[in-house]
């Protein structure tokens, strides 16, 4: 078979991830990112199940395990910062012995390093036509190409998919707003997570081990909000005054926010396709099967995507492996996204009396009879949606 040419949108997780697997099975790789650097920053996120199996593969996991957070505990916390209930952060994340936690961007620069020497990076650049009949591409600025295969990796607002799919209605916004950015850590944590929640709302305050500064994450409810993605200034006005006068640390964190470099707001979404691919184009991570930060799977999806849909390729031609690729993601993919719709749920209170509720629970959790089986009742569902697909060997 002659080598392949590919163009993979996108170098966050799965697009770096996706080109390392393909030039091991010798395809000539070539991967385009608006931003003009790989993206810094970002949330801590989790490596679980299957993923596990395939950083174990690409020889990363000792690596990653050195650049894990470190975090101890989790607090909730009222008003008066008073720590209303603290557990292990391992816990209350439902997180298992061999489970990873890193920093996005640690992920993200290791797979750009992984794959650099091998791999054509074209940063400070997108695509603005895609004939998926042909593999047929026009760049916002490099000269037009044609490749064999096109691969969106491009996150939740795919172009690819807008361009290769349509614009029908795929992604379903669950009635959330999320905002994350780096702030100064003011209250010097040490690997520990502070969590504040009033109806409809929650902050949440991190340090990690390997970090001066800390992250904050803002979410909250807001059915129907229309605003302007490319509106900095209006999403931090949204932000404003959606938690201005929430008590605790709300106002002194919304000023750090806005002064962060890596200001993020979003709706917390889903991604639903009917299908995963058209002729020769084909999605991957959150472009195919965004299930919300709120299942905590998003990377792992990624990372599981881009091992199936290369080695599905790496075996016979593209129609035949993008076939195999949707039917063994699937069922894996329902798993998550429903794990991510019920845990929204868990994240943001309706009533202080169930935020108080919660808290309390927390705090009697240990200390009740039969207490692991109840752990493992509440972190089971994560477990079994993190090993919900049988990884091929290729």
């Amino acid at each position: 078979m002659s080598t392949r040419r590919v163009l993979i949108v996108g170098a966050s997780i799965a697009g770096p991830a996706l080109a390392w697997w393909l030039h091991r099975y010798g395809f000539a790789v070539t991967v385009v990112e608006r931003a003009p650097a790989v993206r810094p920053g970002g949330y801590k996120i989790d490596i679980r199940g299957a993923a596990i199996d395939v950083v174990e593969q690409m020889g990363l996991k000792d690596r990653l395990e050195g650049l894990g957070t470190d975090m101890q505990f989790m607090s909730f916390v009222n008003s008066a910062g008073k720590r209303l209930v603290s557990v292990p952060a391992d816990l209350f994340m439902g997180r298992g012995e061999a489970d990873l936690e890193v920093m996005r961007g640690d992920l993200s620069q290791i797979l750009y390093d992984e794959t650099r020497a091998d791999v054509e990076y074209l940063f400070g650049d997108t695509i603005t036509e895609l004939d998926p009949a042909t593999g047929a591409v026009s760049f916002q600025h490099a000269e037009s190409r044609t490749f064999d295969l096109v691969i969106g990796a491009d996150g939740l607002h795919s172009a690819v998919r807008e361009l290769a799919f349509g614009s029908d209605d795929v992604v379903h916004d669950l009635g959330h707003i999320v905002s994350i950015g780096t702030v100064p850590n003011h209250l010097a944590l040490d690997r520990w997570e502070l969590v504040y929640s009033v109806p409809g709302r929650t902050m949440n305050l991190y340090s990690t081990g390997r970090s001066e500064d800390a992250k904050v994450l803002f979410l909250f409810t807001a059915p129907n909000l229309s605003y302007d993605r490319r509106d900095v200034e209006q999403q931090q006005k949204i932000l404003n005054d959606t938690f201005h006068g929430a008590g605790w640390e709300s106002d002194r964190l919304l000023d750090a926010i806005v002064r962060s470099d890596d200001f993020y707001f979003d709706t917390v979404s889903q991604v639903q396709l009917t299908r995963y691919s058209v002729d020769r184009v084909s999605l991957v991570g959150d472009a195919a099967y965004c299930p919300a930060f709120t299942s905590g799977q998003g990377t792992s999806l990624a990372l599981v995507g881009a091992y199936v849909l290369a080695g599905e390729l790496s075996r016979s031609n593209h129609r035949t492996a993008f076939t195999h690729y949707e039917r063994l993601m699937r069922p894996y993919v329902a798993r998550n996204l429903k794990l991510g719709r019920d845990n929204l749920g868990r994240m943001v209170s309706k009533s202080a009396l169930q935020s108080w509720f919660g808290a309390m629970m927390l705090r009697v959790l240990p200390k009740m009879p039969g207490r692991n089986a109840m752990i493992a009742k509440v972190t089971q569902p994560i477990h079994d949606a993190a090993r919900a697909i049988t990884l091929p060997r290729y």
